[in-house]
């Protein structure tokens, strides 16, 4: 008994459980790293704006280095 699914049913019905594995953690990974980046540019402005406010950096580079990393 076959059900319909013919001599390779079974290897079909594997690829599509591999299929599905397979896009989850492709969409997983996906999330994680748009995430992580914007939390390491928000993480870098922080640091820059620290350095500004105890007087390490000047206005004219903070302003410099905000356009470097795009904020």
């Amino acid at each position: 008994m076959m059900y319909g699914y013919g001599q390779f049913g079974f290897l079909w019905m594997m690829l599509f459980w591999v299929g599905v594995v397979l896009l989850a953690i492709w969409a997983i990974n996906g999330r994680n790293d748009s995430q992580g980046k914007a939390k390491a540019d928000n993480r870098a402005l922080a640091i820059l704006e620290e350095r500004f406010a105890r007087g390490e950096i000047d206005g004219d580079e903070l302003q410099t280095r905000r356009q470097q990393l795009g904020g």
